[in-house]
């Protein structure tokens, strides 16, 4: 058919970014005769890459809510909160995991939909721990006998010092002038150290996909007690060994808040010659129809709360989203302004050199805020 519609989508290089996107698209073509055509990045591009580089290539992108700054001034995203389409918009919102969907509203316009929740959590392996703990006390004691693993790869040291600054009652600022006061500042790096002190160099190179890998295929590591949690590793038979997943350890005393929430979000260039061809398909691809079933299905680590509630959906990953969901809904949102970005993997590095040369704690947290108030 020469006059078929043909999109281009761009993802994240994973089972989980990639084969639900696939999956759903085959469904799409034949339902509405357009076809999308997925291409893949690599986790650290994901993270890092420029948006509007791929917002000119590609009609679809999957993002990283913290871009939603610097793509509103760029000019370079379609908002989504088009006229006619309030109550699918609406039903989206009622049923966010956390603050997932109001996540990517940003100068007044939805850019994205979530088709992916995710947020630290704390995974484990129920043959050598039989139960989750529930405190970083209980962490720290296990990281000092050497059953810890702990990803700390830029960026994900940061989100570890977000998540333990927001669940000791200090969260990380979003609008300056300083990314943490000293004290607390020094109070997370310390909290942090409990753990990071007694790992091996090389998890620092790991983000929380090769220290699963780990966890999945050798004995030696029973607890990541904070790492964004990939469900295809609660799969019988994915790997060698089945991980399962829990709430975050508190270090402070209001339990598992304050996780650095991630997860991704269907967005449409605004440069597309097809863009209401490719909104339709962000609208379908995130509603709670297909997210329960199709997407799912497909391995997709669903965005949807009625999609995270259902037992069907449960079932095979040994209750992922029940077991985490609590986590998510107390989840601490980063901060999304014009710059961040670019900070963000500035400030994971700067940690994660401070905490590999032992260095004092309050010039670290001083260097930190640093980089934060360049960022504006």
């Amino acid at each position: 058919m020469a006059d078929r519609i043909h999109l281009k989508g761009m993802t994240w290089r994973h089972p989980r970014g990639y084969d639900p996107m696939v999956a759903t698209s085959a469904r799409w073509l034949a339902e509405t005769g357009v076809a999308i055509a997925w291409d893949q990045r690599s986790l650290q591009d994901f993270e890092t890459f420029p948006v509007e580089e791929l917002a000119r290539e590609y009609d679809l992108i999957v993002i990283d809510h913290p871009h939603v700054g610097q793509i509103t001034k760029e000019g370079c995203l379609a908002p989504l909160d088009v006229a006619g389409r309030m109550a699918e918009r609406g039903e989206m919102a009622a049923h966010s995991v956390g603050q997932s969907y109001p996540s990517y509203f940003y100068a007044g316009h939805q850019w994205a939909f979530p088709i992916d929740a995710a947020a630290q959590v704390q995974v484990y392996r129920p043959d050598l721990l039989p139960e989750p703990v529930s405190t970083w006390a209980e962490a720290a004691a296990l990281a000092q006998a050497g059953r810890v693993i702990l990803p700390m790869r830029a960026p994900h040291s940061l989100m570890s010092f977000f998540t333990l600054a927001a669940n000791l009652g200090t969260p990380c600022n979003h609008d300056g002038p300083e990314l943490i006061g000293m004290a607390a500042g020094v109070r997370v790096i310390e909290t942090l150290r409990q753990v990071s002190t007694h790992i091996d160099k090389e998890q620092f190179e790991m983000d929380p996909i090769a220290a699963s890998e780990l966890m999945a295929s050798t004995e030696r590591f029973a607890l990541m007690p904070l790492g964004y949690g990939y469900l295809s590793y609660a799969l019988a038979g994915f790997r060698p060994r089945r991980l399962k997943f829990a709430d975050i350890p508190a270090a402070g005393t209001r339990g598992p808040v304050g996780s650095a929430i991630g997860g991704t979000g269907i967005a449409v260039s605004a440069f597309s010659a097809n863009r209401d061809a490719a909104i339709d398909y962000a609208y379908w691809v995130a509603s709670a129809e297909i997210q329960k079933t199709l997407y799912a299905e497909a391995g997709g680590q669903v965005g949807h709360g009625l999609a995270w509630e259902d037992d069907v959906v449960n079932a095979p990953v040994d209750g992922f989203y029940r077991d985490t969901r609590a986590t998510l809904e107390g989840g601490w949102l980063r901060p999304r302004h014009d710059g961040y970005m670019d900070f963000q993997d500035a400030a994971a590095q700067r940690l994660n050199q401070g905490l590999l040369a032992s260095e004092d704690a309050g010039r670290i947290v001083t260097e930190l805020n640093a980089l934060f108030k360049e960022s504006f």
